[in-house]
C-alpha cells in the first residue's frame, strides 16, 4: 500500500518542478534579451509538467484510497 508520506513527497516534488519551470519561463520572458523562443519552450514544458502532475496525483489518489 502507498504511504501517506510518499504521496505528500511526490506532490511537493511535482509542485516544485512546475513552480521552477514557471519562474524560469517568466524570468526569461521579462529579461528583455529578446529570447522569446526559450521562454515559449519553458512555458510548453510547464504545461506538460502540469499534465504529468495531474495524472500522477490522480493515480496516487486512486491507489491510496482506503
Amino acid at each position: 500500500m502507498i504511504s501517506e508520506i510518499f504521496v505528500k513527497i511526490v506532490a511537493i516534488v511535482l509542485l516544485a518542478a512546475v513552480a521552477v519551470v514557471l519562474i524560469l519561463g517568466i524570468r526569461t520572458l521579462f529579461k528583455g534579451d529578446g529570447d522569446k523562443k526559450t521562454s515559449n519552450k519553458l512555458m510548453q514544458l510547464r504545461v506538460l509538467l502540469q499534465f504529468v502532475a495531474i495524472i500522477v496525483l490522480v493515480a496516487l489518489a486512486y491507489f491510496y484510497k482506503n
